[in-house]
């Protein structure tokens, strides 16, 4: 995974860091973690996408798409996530959950 992680930064000339969450520990314990069904699996391996390998384990799982604020303490200050993966926060609100937490 790291390795992945620092060839992207350096394709694509990233100036912040990319970090990932091995066998989606972190994605389970916060409840967002999910299994792709059989049907999807094979879309992702006609794409040439091995999500085992990604995962560092042999699963077929993914976070669901997810916005966090994480403040310094790592308290979850903000957190929206919807398993529509076309479905986003608007920034406004994102902006907003960051200005309520320096006042």
């Amino acid at each position: 995974m790291e390795e992945y992680n620092d060839t992207i930064t350096k394709q694509k000339k990233l100036t912040f860091t990319i970090v990932s969450d091995a066998h989606n520990t972190i994605a389970e314990r916060l409840g967002i973690k999910f299994t792709l069904p059989e049907e999807l699996q094979k879309v992702y391996d006609d794409f040439k996408i091995n999500l085992p390998t990604y995962n560092g384990d042999d699963s077929w799982t993914l976070p669901m798409p997810t916005r966090l604020i994480v403040d310094r303490s790592l308290t979850i200050r903000y957190i929206q996530t919807d398993p529509d993966y076309t479905v986003r926060p608007e920034p406004q609100h994102t902006l907003e959950a960051l200005k309520d937490m320096v006042t």
